[in-house]
């Protein structure tokens, strides 16, 4: 899985070790750069730095309790293990999503721009923004109980040690996620060094005394309880799918598909599928209803402290991703990349932290809001890889950023073909979602059955057909007119705003970078094309 040019002081080949040499990039200083592209001469590290933010930021309980939910619908262990199984091999699509990052040097939801249109894109924004502080809010609400748990074990009981523990959660979240990419990457990958070793050693105490042949409701899942458990497993994996280009931008244009694949998708596979397996397991032995509690109950003395903290980190290295996820997500929303951006998402969280910490039902909260991240996610993101795989991952970068003088401004800041496949999507979702928000109405018809997951296909398929003149940016980085618009006149490439650009005597190139050519004049680091 070696990469080709790695840059950065103290890299060897593979991107062993975090980068500190980027001037905007650094751990433990403040990053300067936002959703503007990243400079070629800022790029550096490798794939397997990828490896660690997914399998560092999956490390978390909320997968124990998504395993859980499987035996409760009434799966087997076999049966569970295998849906937990299904659902972590999305993160090989997650994964090779990143590529887009790789060519681009900016955030998904930037990119995104690019399906829906300048304007179409802001609804997802928005809905994205909330999904995301609202995930951020349920690991660090199952943070913070875990430490109360700890202190209760202490003799420390009340709303104090309450407070404190969401106090402690949300500062070890907040003081990662402020500095940048850079430290939000070297906190996940030393944090899961700790993590690993330690759910390691929970899922070897659950999984001996499992009930491998039992059904977890008394009787064999139906249709309704096989694809309940799918639509829980999946929404995990789908959350990423507006995120997984903001922690691949600073890679070298170099960067190899499969080398990127492999390395992210691995990493969210064996956290995902080990903490699910272990909440299968325990979900065959004990109540689950508060998963904490009922883990802990299973475990020896010896360790009960050691998983309050385990459940704790956890949470803390999922929120780390997401908060940081939030910040780039305001700026495509139009907040200026400052602290503004990430204290905005900083101050929702801990109110709405507080709130389900000490208000609300957590355990129905968690229910209706994984049922909800499936509704959201699943159609966008079936038009999203439709157009990458349309496109085959090259984007007109400036194109991105342009606004209404962009290629991607479409009519009027939409494009047809991304929201009407959208729609279709969502229209599918709202007739087949089984949840607590919402059955549709072929639910019953249909025995019970969830199909949400299938909006992806549909959506996708659907954008496939409507926009199949959509054509990639040029080889030599130009970018081809979007949606069968005519081309730049030969010997000329298309620019952003549909002005030719002389391309005459460039050398061939790769990814979109000219190969010894003269350097264009780069726009200073830190500055917004938006």
């Amino acid at each position: 899985m070696a990469e080709e040019g790695t840059h950065g002081a103290g890299r060897g080949q593979g991107g062993a070790d975090v980068v500190t040499g980027a001037p905007g990039d650094q751990a433990f200083k403040v990053e300067t750069h936002g959703i503007d592209p990243i400079p070629d001469a800022e790029r550096h590290g490798g794939a397997r730095d990828v490896f660690w933010v997914w399998f560092g930021s999956n490390l978390t309980f909320t997968y124990v309790i998504n395993g859980a939910l499987a035996v409760l619908y009434g799966l087997s262990f076999w049966q569970a293990s295998a849906v937990v199984v299904i659902g972590g091999l999305t993160f090989f699509v997650i994964s090779a999503a990143g590529l887009s990052g790789v060519r681009t040097g900016t955030a998904t939801l930037v990119i995104s721009r690019a399906p829906f249109g300048v304007r179409g894109n802001l609804p997802a924004g928005v809905l994205n923004w909330i999904v995301s502080i609202g995930y951020t809010i349920i690991n660090t609400v199952v943070g913070a109980q875990a430490l109360e748990a700890f202190l209760a074990d202490l003799g420390w009981h009340g709303t104090g040690p309450r407070t404190l523990a969401l106090l402690v959660t949300l500062a070890l979240t907040f003081g990662v996620a402020t500095w940048g990419h850079a430290t939000v990457q070297l906190a996940e990958r030393w944090l899961a060094y700790l993590l690993a070793a330690g759910f390691a050693v929970l899922l070897v105490l659950l999984l001996p005394g499992a009930d491998f042949h039992g059904h977890g409701g008394g009787a064999a899942a139906g249709l309704s309880g096989w694809s309940l458990a799918l639509v829980v497993t999946f929404a995990g994996p789908f959350s990423y799918m507006p995120m997984p280009a903001d922690y691949t931008r600073y890679l070298p244009r170099t960067t190899r598909l499969r080398s990127l694949t492999w390395c992210g998708a691995l990493g969210g596979f064996v956290s995902s599928v080990g903490l699910g397996i272990a909440g299968v397991a325990a979900a065959t032995r004990t109540d689950m209803t508060d998963a904490v509690a009922g883990t802990e109950k299973l475990l020896p003395g010896w360790f009960q402290t050691a998983f309050l903290l385990l459940v704790l980190g956890g949470s803390v290295t999922n929120s780390i991703l997401t908060l940081y996820s939030s910040s780039l997500n305001l700026q495509v929303l139009g907040v200026p990349w400052s602290r503004r951006a990430l204290m905005i998402s900083i101050v929702v969280t801990a109110l709405g932290s507080y709130g389900a910490l000490f208000l609300a039902d957590f355990t129905a909260s968690l229910t209706s809001f994984l049922s909800l991240l499936i509704l959201v996610f699943a159609p966008w993101s079936g038009v999203f890889l439709a157009d990458m795989l349309l496109r085959r991952c090259h984007y007109d970068t400036t194109a991105l950023h342009a606004g209404r003088h962009g290629g991607y401004w479409y009519r009027a800041g939409y494009h047809p073909a991304g929201m009407t496949a959208l729609v279709a999507g969502l229209v599918f979702v709202t007739l087949t979602c089984d949840s607590e928000l919402w059955t549709g109405p072929l639910v019953a018809p249909l025995g019970g059955a969830d199909l949400t997951v299938l909006s992806a296909v549909v959506s996708g398929l659907l954008y496939a057909a409507l926009a199949r003149h959509v054509r990639p940016a040029a080889p030599d980085g130009a970018p081809a007119a979007p949606d069968g618009a005519p081309a730049a006149p030969a010997g000329t490439a298309a620019t952003g705003d549909g002005a030719p650009a002389a391309s005459e005597g460039v050398p061939a190139a790769y990814d979109g970078v000219p190969a010894a050519s003269p350097a264009p004049r780069a726009a200073p680091a830190g500055r917004h094309h938006d």
